[in-house]
Protein backbone atom coordinates (compact mmCIF):
# COMPACT_ATOMS: atom_id res chain seq x y z
CA UNK A 1 0.00 0.00 0.00
CA UNK A 2 0.99 3.29 -1.05
CA UNK A 3 0.76 6.57 1.31
CA UNK A 4 -1.74 9.28 -0.27
CA UNK A 5 0.61 12.16 -1.33
CA UNK A 6 -0.70 16.00 -1.44
CA UNK A 7 0.84 18.58 -2.58
CA UNK A 8 -0.65 22.39 -2.18
CA UNK A 9 0.97 25.21 -4.18
CA UNK A 10 0.15 27.53 -6.94
CA UNK A 11 1.05 27.20 -10.87
CA UNK A 12 3.69 29.92 -10.76
CA UNK A 13 5.69 28.54 -8.31
CA UNK A 14 9.01 26.99 -10.01
CA UNK A 15 9.59 24.94 -6.38
CA UNK A 16 6.15 23.51 -6.79
CA UNK A 17 6.86 22.18 -10.40
CA UNK A 18 9.85 20.84 -9.26
CA UNK A 19 8.43 19.01 -6.65
CA UNK A 20 5.43 17.68 -9.21
CA UNK A 21 8.49 16.79 -11.72
CA UNK A 22 10.13 14.32 -9.22
CA UNK A 23 7.05 12.87 -8.13
CA UNK A 24 6.29 12.62 -11.65
CA UNK A 25 9.07 10.67 -12.48
CA UNK A 26 8.97 8.45 -9.71
CA UNK A 27 5.61 7.88 -10.94
CA UNK A 28 4.02 8.85 -7.82
CA UNK A 29 -0.01 9.60 -8.33
CA UNK A 30 -0.32 13.24 -6.02
CA UNK A 31 -3.48 15.44 -5.54
CA UNK A 32 -2.51 19.04 -6.06
CA UNK A 33 -4.25 21.74 -4.10
CA UNK A 34 -3.85 25.23 -5.44
CA UNK A 35 -4.17 27.71 -2.93
CA UNK A 36 -3.93 30.76 -5.37
CA UNK A 37 -6.90 33.01 -5.12
CA UNK A 38 -8.43 29.74 -2.21
CA UNK A 39 -8.30 31.10 0.76
CA UNK A 40 -10.06 28.49 2.36
CA UNK A 41 -7.09 26.33 1.11
CA UNK A 42 -4.10 28.21 2.23
CA UNK A 43 -5.48 28.52 5.58
CA UNK A 44 -6.16 24.55 5.86
CA UNK A 45 -2.29 23.95 4.37
CA UNK A 46 -1.12 26.65 7.42
CA UNK A 47 -3.20 24.81 9.82
CA UNK A 48 -1.20 21.12 8.59
CA UNK A 49 2.18 22.69 8.07
CA UNK A 50 2.60 25.49 10.34
CA UNK A 51 3.97 26.94 7.32
CA UNK A 52 2.66 29.75 5.04
CA UNK A 53 5.23 28.61 1.49
CA UNK A 54 4.51 26.49 -1.04
CA UNK A 55 4.61 23.83 -1.53
CA UNK A 56 4.18 22.29 1.35
CA UNK A 57 3.62 18.25 0.75
CA UNK A 58 2.34 15.65 2.56
CA UNK A 59 3.01 11.88 2.54
CA UNK A 60 0.56 10.35 4.34
CA UNK A 61 -0.05 12.63 7.63
CA UNK A 62 3.34 13.58 7.28
CA UNK A 63 4.82 17.22 6.68
CA UNK A 64 7.60 16.93 4.23
CA UNK A 65 7.40 20.47 4.08
CA UNK A 66 8.67 21.53 0.73
CA UNK A 67 11.50 20.81 -2.68
CA UNK A 68 13.88 20.92 -0.75
CA UNK A 69 13.34 18.42 2.08
CA UNK A 70 11.29 16.41 -0.79
CA UNK A 71 14.67 16.26 -2.41
CA UNK A 72 16.90 15.42 0.46
CA UNK A 73 14.28 12.62 1.01
CA UNK A 74 14.75 11.20 -2.10
CA UNK A 75 18.60 11.48 -1.77
CA UNK A 76 19.05 9.49 1.02
CA UNK A 77 16.23 6.86 -0.14
CA UNK A 78 13.84 7.52 2.51
CA UNK A 79 11.28 9.03 0.13
CA UNK A 80 11.08 5.24 -0.98
CA UNK A 81 10.27 4.03 2.74
CA UNK A 82 7.29 7.20 3.27
CA UNK A 83 5.92 6.60 -0.24
CA UNK A 84 5.19 2.42 0.46
CA UNK A 85 4.42 3.64 4.57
Amino acid sequence: MTNKVVIYGNSTCAYCSAARMLLTQKAVVFEEIAITDNPLRQQEMQERSGRQTVPQIFIGDTSVGGFEELLALDKSGELDKLLTG
